[in-house]
């Protein structure tokens, strides 16, 4: 049996899809200023912060969710543990998402740009969020009990006291975009490639969640609401048909059905258009004959069989 020939598993970029890499740039940075001196703006309204954390508290108890504490307490137990978990928090996140859309603009240009857009939107659906709901962490809550295992244990990315935090906006606790950007670099990593083991990079959002849950910078809905938010984005805007109708990445064993000059045997009957015996064939690098008169191989009609009269 032959097979015909079939892309190599990681095929090449269409680089007519790439846009321009400083424009990209540009327009990525000003994306992320935008979104951070948005959060800016929206700092401050810490009575309305507390008091919509305390209402967040009471839903999650309502709806009988796990308690924060679960995996805060888990994390306790380990000082490596609470250490790493912060650094997680700290140091992932960002340059994380980064590196995912720059592999991306390089190998899968088509996947770059929706992915960028969906980043886009769900940052920007998030910003709203935070400037009409603003919320504060549970490791800000009395009522909640945990440690800010961020000042007691390090490192942390926020000052010691909200007011006094020039650099982010403490009170943006709903919707958690550690947790958002990391679902979308696993679910465009795994649309993007074909590896078997793609998969494994749901362990990214996974334990992103752990780390924020168990750090007490969010609540689970915080997760719950970001997810969702990247649901309706995702629903919104589809994988462009290019990219989704890719050729299936089926390596071919090698020497299987070569023949001189390149290509591989394809049976003549799989080439549509065309009525040869089921034992010819045709090359795979270029298919020379679609008329009966360029056919090399015409059919043969068994004797006394009566075609072609």
């Amino acid at each position: 049996m032959t097979y015909a020939r079939t892309e190599p598993t990681d095929q090449e970029p269409d680089i007519r899809a790439r846009p321009p890499l400083v424009r990209e740039f540009l327009l990525v940075a000003g994306l992320f200023l935008a979104y951070k001196f948005g959060r800016r703006a929206a700092n401050g309204h810490v009575e309305e912060a507390f008091r919509n954390a305390g209402n967040v508290w009471d839903l999650e108890r309502a709806l009988h969710l796990p308690g924060e504490g679960a995996v805060q307490g888990v994390l306790l137990h380990s000082q490596t543990l609470i250490h790493a978990a912060n650094t997680y928090y700290a140091t992932v996140h960002f340059p994380a998402t980064v590196l995912f859309l720059a592999w991306l603009y390089w190998r899968r240009p088509l996947h770059y740009l929706w992915s960028r857009r969906i980043l886009a939107v769900l940052t920007g659906a998030a910003l709203v969020l935070h400037l009409l709901f603003p919320l504060a962490p549970p490791r800000m809550l009395p009522a909640a009990g945990l440690v800010d295992t961020g000042q007691v244990y390090g490192p942390t990315v926020y000052g010691a006291t909200p007011a006094t935090d020039t650099m982010a906006n403490q009170f943006a606790a709903m919707p958690s975009l550690h947790v958002g950007w990391a679902v979308m670099v696993a679910v465009g990593l795994i649309v993007a490639t074909r590896s078997r083991w793609r998969w494994l990079w749901l362990l990214h959002p996974a334990i992103t969640l752990l780390v924020v849950v168990g750090t007490a910078n969010h609540y689970w809905l915080d997760a719950i609401v970001v997810v969702a938010l990247l649901a309706v984005a995702l629903a919104a805007l589809r994988l462009p048909r290019a990219a989704r109708n890719a050729p299936a990445h089926l390596p071919l064993a090698a020497g299987a059905g070569a023949v001189p000059g390149g290509g591989v045997r394809v049976p003549a009957y799989a080439v549509s258009g065309t009525e040869v015996a089921a034992d010819s064939y045709v090359t795979g690098a270029a298919h020379p004959a679609r008329t009966p008169a360029g056919l090399a191989h015409p059919a043969r009609t068994p004797a006394g069989s009566g075609a072609g009269r």
